[in-house]
């Protein structure tokens, strides 16, 4: 069986423990053929973990190239741009910075129909996307999404900074956003990937409503999704251990994305 020829831009958190399951347990069906990231020591320390089993390109265009399946890892900022080239030369492609992909998505979707390609995006760090897939079949009313993280997390983030919002001494749960999924992602778009997942999902990022909520001893992420529908409601809510490596990836987002490969290699698909 001709095994399917993996490629991995973004060496993070997320890149890295991808490559090393490709290379450990999926190698039976896939074989990672390159990896690359801007910060050209990110991807020679990956290599090296690797046992030189992963070529380094020098651009993401040599890698695109060179693959069949090209897993994005890198940065919102890239990845509608990265999914694009990938569309244009045919070839499969797996986004983890999902929120790149809200200004573009019908486009790369029609790119792709055109190509014969795919697109797959995990549900990283939340449940309940099989959910809100079968619900908007029916119709679905309203979708509201309650992110609390621990406030470190944010104090980096420009919005938080313009609009003079403390987050140093807090004793108690401070929302410092509430707003549409679209302006979530624009402002948080390095801690709010899975309101741009829902959105894609559902109901999309006009309509979805999001919550973000600054904890100062909060341990684990917490996602709590909200869905009214024709077919029923669903409340879920989802507690993630952050990732070691970076704590704000959480660890069921890596796993998320290891689980999406496992169905790409698979033969058989277990739920929607």
């Amino acid at each position: 069986m001709k095994r399917l020829r993996i490629g991995i831009i973004g060496c993070g958190a997320i890149g890295s423990y991808l490559a090393k399951v490709i290379v450990r347990d999926l190698s039976g069906r896939a074989v990672l053929v390159s990896i690359y990231d801007t910060d050209t020591s990110k991807a020679e320390r990956l290599a090296s973990e690797l046992g030189g089993k992963a070529i380094i390109e020098k651009s993401a265009a040599h890698l695109i190239r060179r693959v069949d399946l090209i897993v994005e890892a890198a940065s919102a900022s890239a990845s509608a741009g990265i999914a694009r080239d990938a569309l244009n030369l045919k070839k499969d492609i797996m986004v983890m910075s999902v929120g790149g992909l809200l200004g573009c998505y019908d486009e790369l979707l029609a790119l792709a129909d055109r190509n014969n390609c795919r697109v797959y995006i995990p549900s990283g760090a939340v449940c309940g996307i099989d959910g809100i897939k079968a619900q908007r079949l029916a119709g679905i009313k309203s979708v509201r999404l309650t992110t609390r993280k621990y406030a470190g997390t944010f104090k980096d983030v420009p919005y938080v900074r313009e609009n003079n919002i403390t987050l140093d001494g807090l004793s108690e749960d401070k929302v410092i956003f509430e707003g549409s999924a679209k302006e979530a992602v624009r402002h948080f778009p390095r801690n709010i990937n899975v309101a741009a997942t829902l959105s894609l999902a559902g109901i999309g990022a006009e309509n979805t409503r999001v919550r973000i909520v600054a904890s100062p001893a909060l341990e684990n992420n917490i996602h709590e999704i909200e869905i009214d529908g024709a077919a029923g409601k669903i409340f879920v809510r989802t507690e993630n251990i952050t990732h070691p490596d970076n704590p704000k990836t959480s660890f069921m987002a890596v796993l998320s994305a290891v689980e999406a490969l496992r169905d790409v290699l698979g033969n058989v698909r277990i739920g929607t």
